[in-house]
């Protein structure tokens, strides 16, 4: 049996954006959506009207997000349930059974949600299957034109060839052959500096050719994917650069973006790279975060 896509939903702008995605993304998958309202714990002395009432809240909250999901996809098959939190806890544990996990994310300078800020990067930094982060100003789709493909949309994959991750481009090439869009597939590269050559190395800055190489490269990477996905159309891309400053910028275009988060022990909480944490607060697209070894 298949995996539902899972959303969060708390009845921000931000996830009900989420539950949209969400419900199309199960339609397209040929899965079910399943709803999860997480709700804060009994308080000790909680009067039983004041359990009642955070109940029927939840309640609300999931009419509310069944009605929008409903509206974005509605053949989809919905089931709705309610957990009491903590809510990074409740998240992670539904990841671990979802298709993928979906949550609303904030931009930067707004505090509204409870799925938003800190609460959604704690889970995408402690999750072990992928999950998909939608602001409310990047939920809508571009309008398609399903017979010609204008109008579409690239997914885009942020891809580091020096360190290649199976599970993060299969991502990508699904999601961009369920779509039926191209995968344009970027990697961002620094020229070495004596700061980062090894003993004995020789740099390379301002070699003309350097960007030829990297490209190569990717193709290698690529070849086998290529073969695995004959249907995508692939456009492969390498700049010179910051990553987190290449993917933004063309994520601004993308329907899209799919990045890998490095499963390391690490001492102290577990938490995102730098990368991730600017494209989650950042990208003018929906993100989905892959998580591997």
């Amino acid at each position: 049996m298949l995996s539902p896509v899972v959303v969060g939903v708390d009845g921000s702008a931000e996830s009900l954006a989420a539950t949209a995605w969400a419900a199309r993304e199960a339609t397209r998958r040929g899965r079910s959506l399943h709803l999860l309202h997480v709700r804060e714990g009994a308080a000790r002395g909680e009067a039983p009207i004041a359990g009642a009432a955070r109940r029927a809240l939840a309640r609300r909250v999931l009419r509310q997000a069944e009605e929008h999901a409903l509206a974005a996809s509605p053949g989809v098959r919905l089931r709705d349930d309610q957990v009491e939190g903590p809510a990074v806890e409740a998240l992670v544990k539904a990841a671990g059974d979802a298709g993928p996990l979906v949550l609303g994310s904030r931009g930067p300078g707004r505090i509204t949600g409870h799925l938003m800020g800190s609460v959604a990067l704690g889970v995408v930094a402690r999750v072990t299957h992928p999950v998909v982060l939608v602001r409310a100003d990047t939920g809508t789709p571009p309008v398609r034109d399903e017979g010609t493909g204008a109008g579409r949309r690239d997914v885009l994959l942020g891809l580091d060839v020096t360190e290649p991750c199976d599970e993060v481009i299969g991502c990508a090439f699904e999601s961009a052959r369920l779509r039926r869009a191209r995968l344009r597939v970027l990697h961002a590269w620094r020229a070495p500096g004596p700061l980062t050559l090894g003993p004995g190395e020789v740099g390379l800055a301002g070699d003309p050719g350097r960007a030829e190489e990297w490209l190569g490269f990717l193709s290698a990477v690529l070849r086998v994917w290529r073969d695995t996905y004959p249907d995508v159309d692939v456009l492969e891309t390498v700049v010179r650069g910051k990553p987190a400053d290449a993917l933004l910028r063309a994520a601004s275009t993308a329907d899209l973006l799919v990045v890998g988060h490095r499963l390391a022990d690490r001492p102290g909480a577990p938490r995102t790279g730098p990368v991730t944490h600017a494209l989650l607060q950042q990208a003018g697209c929906p993100v989905a975060v892959v998580p591997h070894l």
